[in-house]
């Protein structure tokens, strides 16, 4: 793939944990800003990936495990190295002999493909720097607020060393923590060149067109996909993809996403209005400001292709980029 590809990557947040950190709390940083990891964004596409039934290297997988002394079975993630063997089928990684088989089969994961590897498994101690780099997504909107809700458990607590006689008979109690809403922008590049000195080794053919429609298939629809009790809620709703020739080196475009709700202002509508209400966005809540136009247009000799995808019931986009092809991001046809 002969270019670089910029671009930011939008998930809504609504009654739902899209990061939460240890304490179970939306991740803050110091100052109280609410943002999600790359890890974040990068597990619900791995997932996509593996149902799909692509190769997924870094990625729990569990195992039986039998513990002869105390004669329990439970369910144990693999390690690396038997993750690795597992997903390549390889006896035993320790007796290989052949680097370039490794780092072959490493390139046959898609994860690897595109965010890279750290493999320190005996007899090998590989590094490969992705050529898809994700960066911190922080929430544009101001007012997100955290609802903790408690929950009911069906059973009560059994355990020998509960406190008081009543409590043992009691359901336990659980909770359950969410951001009312949250608007998360990730920024993201992607530099094929990455992997020329390993296209030069023979390992792989390098980061091709077709490994990067089949991340921008991903980057769309995968937080909508994945579906667990606490990402219930988030979903996909904005993607950009700036295509450039590949000498061109654009910031971070995350920091000119700017996010707004539209007052709800009701008043009797007129004849103009009634006919706006079939357009999408004419009941939009949200406003998204792309505030790069400017950027792009000082180098419009150099931008190959710009796709914006947004969610167009329930946001305005606000956008003055060039020649710039809008599509809704779910039917993934233009608007």
């Amino acid at each position: 793939m002969n270019k670089r590809v910029y671009g930011v990557i939008g998930i809504s947040s609504i009654m739902a944990n899209w990061n939460a950190d240890f304490s179970g709390y939306p991740k803050t940083t110091s100052d109280g800003s609410v943002f999600g990891s790359d890890k974040a964004l990068k597990y619900p596409m791995k997932k996509m990936w593996e149902n799909e039934g692509e190769k997924v290297l870094y990625i729990k997988s569990l195992k039986l495990s039998n513990d002869k002394k105390k004669e329990d079975i439970t369910l144990v993630p693999r390690s690396l190295k038997e993750r690795y063997e597992q997903l390549f089928q390889i006896e035993d990684l320790s007796k290989s002999t052949d680097a370039g088989q490794i780092i072959r089969n490493l390139f046959k994961a898609i994860d690897v493909k595109n965010f890279g590897a750290t493999f320190a498994e005996k007899p090998s101690n590989i590094s490969i720097t992705g050529a898809v780099q994700i960066g911190q997504g922080f929430n544009k909107y101001e007012d997100t607020s955290t609802e903790e809700q408690q929950i009911l458990s069906p059973f009560r607590d059994a355990s020998k060393d509960s406190q008081k006689e009543e409590e043992a008979k009691s359901s336990t109690l659980g909770t359950k923590i969410v951001s009312k809403e949250a608007h998360y922008v990730y920024p993201f590049t992607i530099n094929p060149s990455a992997y020329q000195g390993y296209v030069e080794m023979g390992v792989t053919e390098g980061y091709t067109e077709e490994d990067y429609l089949r991340f921008k298939k991903t980057a769309l629809t995968s937080a909508t996909s994945y579906a667990t009790n606490s990402k219930v809620g988030c979903e996909n709703e904005l993607a950009v993809f700036v295509e450039t020739k590949p000498e061109v080196y654009l910031p971070n475009l995350s920091e000119y996403v700017r996010f707004e709700k539209i007052p709800n202002i009701t008043k009797e509508k007129g004849s103009a209005e009634k006919e706006s209400e079939n357009r999408p966005e004419s009941k939009a809540a949200n406003e998204i400001y792309l505030q790069f136009g400017a950027l792009l247009k000082d180098l419009a000799d150099s931008i190959l292709k710009v796709e914006i995808y947004y969610n167009p019931y329930t946001t305005k986009l606000v956008a003055d980029i060039p020649e710039a092809k809008r599509f809704n991001i779910f039917t993934q046809k233009e608007v």
